[in-house]
């Protein structure tokens, strides 16, 4: 099945909606036509004042919360010390072997003992009728 090609200006409006979903609501809810959207994009161009209401704003603030955070990771990273970092590494390091010694002595103990008694009983019973 071959796709049909459509016009660029199609193309072009289609993309201007796509960065601007608030139009594809409106016209969802039915206030403007795709045809008016068309026409006043192709009229008016896509820096004029009509667009603002639709423009969507997330992007900008997601942008700039993204800028926040990355500017917040790398002082971080500036503020660190090294031999700080090591010592904190190697105290959660012992923490860590630690609570792996006492899994491994409390878990064999349990282990061994609940194996002995399982093998001597049946974990179902059948009658003879």
């Amino acid at each position: 099945m071959a796709s049909k090609k459509l016009h660029p200006k199609v193309e072009e409006f289609k993309d201007f909606v796509r960065r601007h979903p608030k139009i594809i609501e409106e016209a969802k809810k039915g206030s403007r036509t795709w045809q008016e959207y068309y026409e006043n994009w192709y009229l008016l161009g896509e820096e004029d004042a009509y667009w603002t209401p639709y423009k969507s704003t997330e992007t900008k603030n997601e942008e700039a919360e993204e800028k926040g955070f990355v500017t917040q990771i790398l002082s971080a990273v500036r503020k660190m010390d090294a031999n700080e970092m090591n010592q904190s590494l190697s105290k959660m390091s012992n923490a860590v072997s630690t609570v792996q010694n006492l899994l491994e002595t409390f878990g064999a103990g349990k282990s061994s003992a609940g194996s002995s008694a399982s093998q001597g009983s049946r974990p179902f019973s059948f009658r003879k009728d």
